[in-house]
């Protein structure tokens, strides 16, 4: 007896268990099978899985299984990115150990993604803070020290004094420490960094080759590496000293109106060393953020050194002032400052009352045209700049670089935006950086065969700072070279460095190296990769780094690890809140009674407002947690929502009413597979050759829907042809397209097309393991085509008529039929105008 209900609550863990027992999703680097690698970005083990999660991981399980039944042996692995603060804010906060928590986190978040029946590769699985993952981490980087691309260098942080450690500018909240509220100084400590410029130009060339990737996030990339090309050359100071800038604007020459350097740039420090108010200042500027970034919305500050500089064409005395947004680390440490085309100079030159000329307009005739409160960063024609006034900006440039290239005070010069990777981090949750600091021997790499070098367990966060600093045993280690008492390194690794390489261990997983270069080249670069706009400059790029700087000391022979990249939309929800004395009080979507375009609490009644829809937020009470949804509805109604209307690269609404609609259609889809099911009627009937056409048709566009990951086209197909069948009379074609629909909707829905072929006896075998259905070309060609009848300019009919029907026919029929000759109603027919394919117009 079978089911009149799908019933999710007991199909969805019978066919889990039946493709884990059957390994299904289990990839086999020795098959034959064309391959394809499908990755969704790595989750961070936070605790609980949320919607956003399920609508990246949809996408790309539904590509996956789409292949595997195309015949292809599919590479679909799952891991976890588990080192980073979160878990060491856990053990401060809730006095737990950072490992225990990860691990808890990741047996949760597993069994979540588990309930969403994904085809993934659990054989595959690891943490990056596994110390078999990371040991193999350690000795890569050790390679990379060896090959030059690792050095230590003194850099400027920023440093929390209660917490005792340094903050990512992302940490640092109006100067103060995001945790301990403390004033953020600027330190300097030696740091270790990677030498990502010496592949900047590979890096950005490499761009033009990633065709399937989003311009948008090639754009984005190209700006962050940022080529250019410029002047260099020093001012002449009155002091007597020489100031070297750079400026990728030589053109503006004319337009400088003072000059700026670093809190810490030698002229800086040489006016502090007799001044208490430049002392001060460069104080000041130590508690602000240490990038440009940072510095882009930080109010400008000055302190007037009374030193000028000679501009090197009109000899006229420029100011030098130290400006709190200018960078040691960026450049020479100073520049040539042109207010009225730089949005950071106009800033500074409006609170200081410097001139702001023009020296760039749309046209001659505007040199004279006042600023509109802010810089003009735009091209145009260079006006009062002497011998450049009516030039084209490239123009000038060029013509300013020869002129101090001929003069022998400047040069021009390729520079690049992109800085050198610093990977210190002052913590204790992640990889240890593999050296020993020897008195008599320096820097020393940990002997391969020592390697892990593992994370202690005995360690407390009670106490702020670096726990590995303060540990008493575990930083005491002999120098491997001389056997003296020696220090292990303290920092660890920029979690980035732990996702930059995950997806080569998941290709390959010898247990004496991090991978085999064979074995990863069968599966990389990995065909398509899915994941969050957020990530398309700092991961992507290290990544692309990383295999080029493994691929640099020989370890790999591919470039780019990723083929295709796919950047998905947020699920986003509606907020529900109102204020209650003065504070703005937030409510659960479950605590709220829509009416009409309002809402009120279910509580008392009282009304609430309806934000816009953003970003889910445990803050503003609207997070939908999958696990509510997957028992009210079950996965694959989860799974199809999240495909269905939006476009994947879109943000996507979350809904009842939706989620709603698609629990209704699974019920839908299994009444329809039980009508062939139940004693195949129709079976002998005749065949019906329009639902056959349907059916091939619908096939091959879905086909190229999922390789297009135009998921919600593909959905709206399947709708299509639901429909089709359900009004199409009895007929073999009938019973052919419930089969064949079983498996068109197995990518989809997994559950219900297992559940609905072993019910129904709609095949034979598990449909994750079946093929794709085979669409016969011929039916892909219309045979007949839908033709528009025209009357006094307005539609009276529409026929079907054989797609190479003559003009003779096409007339005949439009006047056969009662509604055109109710319009006509007698009157002559003067013309009949016939559109083959496409209309008649009959004119009376």
């Amino acid at each position: 007896m079978t089911a009149e209900r799908f019933d999710p609550a007991v199909a969805d863990g019978r066919w889990q268990a039946a493709w884990d027992d059957a390994r299904c999703f289990e990839a086999d680097s020795a098959s034959t099978k064309p391959k394809s690698y499908v990755l969704e970005m790595f989750p961070y083990p936070s605790g609980r899985i949320h919607i956003g999660h399920v609508r990246n991981y949809t996408m790309g399980d539904v590509l996956a299984r789409y292949r595997k039944l195309k015949g292809f042996e599919v590479l679909h692995p799952m891991g976890w990115d588990a080192f980073g603060m979160p878990a060491e804010n856990a053990a401060m906060e809730k006095g737990v150990h950072p490992g225990g928590w990860t691990y808890d986190n990741i047996a949760t978040m597993k069994g979540q993604l588990k309930q969403l029946g994904f085809a993934l590769d659990w054989s595959r699985e690891f943490a990056t803070c596994d110390p078999e993952y990371y040991g193999h981490e350690q000795a890569q980087f050790i390679d990379l020290y060896e090959a030059g691309l690792v050095y230590r260098k003194e850099s400027e942080v920023n440093w929390d004094p209660v917490d005792m450690t340094v903050l990512a500018n992302e940490q640092v909240i109006d100067g103060k420490g995001w945790r301990s509220g403390a004033e953020v100084e600027k330190r300097k400590l030696n740091q270790w960094f990677l030498k990502i410029t010496q592949f900047a130009d590979d890096l950005l060339t490499g761009l033009d080759g990633l065709e399937n990737w989003p311009e948008k996030v090639r754009l984005m990339q190209a700006n962050w590496i940022g080529k250019s090309k410029g002047l260099e050359f020093a001012f002449d100071l009155s002091n007597g000293d020489k100031l070297p800038v750079y400026t990728t604007r030589p053109d503006t020459i004319f337009g400088a109106s003072f000059v700026a350097v670093a809190a810490d740039h030698p002229v800086a420090q040489a006016v502090a060393a007799d001044s208490t108010e430049a002392q001060d200042f460069i104080a000041l500027c130590k508690k602000g953020g240490t990038t440009a970034a940072a510095l882009e919305t930080a109010e400008k500050l000055g302190f007037d050194t009374g030193i000028t500089a000679r501009h090197p064409f009109s000899g006229e005395p420029l100011p030098v002032y130290i400006a709190n947004f200018v960078l040691m680390d960026y450049g020479t440490g100073a520049i040539m400052a042109v207010p009225g085309h730089d949005q950071r100079d106009f800033e500074f030159a409006t609170k200081y009352g410097l001139p702001i000329p023009r020296v760039v307009a749309g046209s001659l005739e505007d040199s004279g045209k006042p600023f509109d409160g802010e810089a003009e960063a735009g091209d145009g024609v260079l006006v009062n700049s002497d011998f450049l006034t009516g030039m084209a900006v490239e123009e000038a440039k060029a013509e300013v670089i020869s002129r101090a290239e001929a003069g022998g005070w400047g040069r021009g010069t390729v520079v690049w935006r992109l800085r050198d990777w610093g990977v210190s981090r002052q913590r204790y949750w992640g990889t240890p950086i593999p050296f020993i600091h020897c008195d008599a021997c320096g820097v020393v790499p940990v002997p391969k065969d020592q390697l892990p070098v593992k994370l202690p367990e005995d360690v407390d966060f009670k106490t702020p700072g670096n726990p590995l600093e303060r540990h008493p045993t575990w930083k005491h280690v002999d120098c491997p070279k001389c056997g003296a008492a020696a220090r292990r390194e303290t920092d660890t690794l920029d979690t980035f460095v732990n996702s930059s390489w995950y997806f080569l261990r998941f290709a390959s997983q010898p247990k004496d190296k991090a991978f085999d270069p064979a074995e990863v080249a069968q599966w990389l670069p990995v065909d398509q990769y899915i994941g969050g706009i957020e990530h398309a400059i700092l991961h992507l790029l290290y990544a692309r780094f990383w295999t080029r700087a493994l691929a640099h000391v020989g370890a790999l022979e591919v470039k780019e690890p990723f083929a295709s990249l796919f950047t998905q939309g947020m699920v986003t929800h509606e907020t529900y809140g109102r204020k209650v004395d003065g504070r703005e009080v937030w409510y659960t979507p479950a605590e709220v009674e829509r009416t009409g375009n309002g809402a009120t609490l279910k509580a008392d009644g009282q009304p609430v407002q309806i934000g816009k829809v953003i970003k889910m937020s445990k803050s503003k009470k609207n997070v939908v947690d999958p696990e509510d949804i997957i028992r009210d509805y079950g996965a694959d109604a989860v799974r199809w929502f999240m495909l269905s209307d939006s476009p994947p690269e879109r943000d996507l609404p979350w809904s009842e009413a939706g989620i709603e609609g698609c629990g209704r259609f699974v019920q839908r889809l299994w009444r329809l597979f039980a009508q062939a099911g139940n004693g195949g009627a129709g079976a002998d009937a005749e065949v019906d050759m329009a639902l056959e056409r349907k059916i091939h048709q619908t096939v091959a566009a879905v086909a190229e829907d999922i390789e297009a990951l135009s998921f919600n086209k593909a959905v709206a197909r399947i709708y299509e042809l639901v429909g089709a069948v359900e009004k199409a009379p009895l007929s073999s074609s009938r019973n052919s397209a419930i089969r064949t629909l079983v498996v068109l909707v197995a990518p989809m829905m997994p559950h219900l097309a297992e559940e609905a072929r072993a019910q129904f006896n709609l095949g034979i075998g598990l449909v994750a393991e079946d093929s794709w259905p085979k669409v016969d070309p011929a039916m892909l060609v219309e045979d007949e085509v839908t033709i528009a009848v025209q009357h006094k300019g307005k539609l009276r009919d529409t026929l079907t008529a054989p797609k190479d029907a003559s003009k003779e026919d096409l007339e005949a029929l439009a006047l056969a039929s009662e509604k055109v000759q109710r319009s006509i109603d007698g009157a002559e027919i003067r013309k009949v105008i016939v559109v083959p394919g496409r209309l008649v117009n009959i004119v009376t």
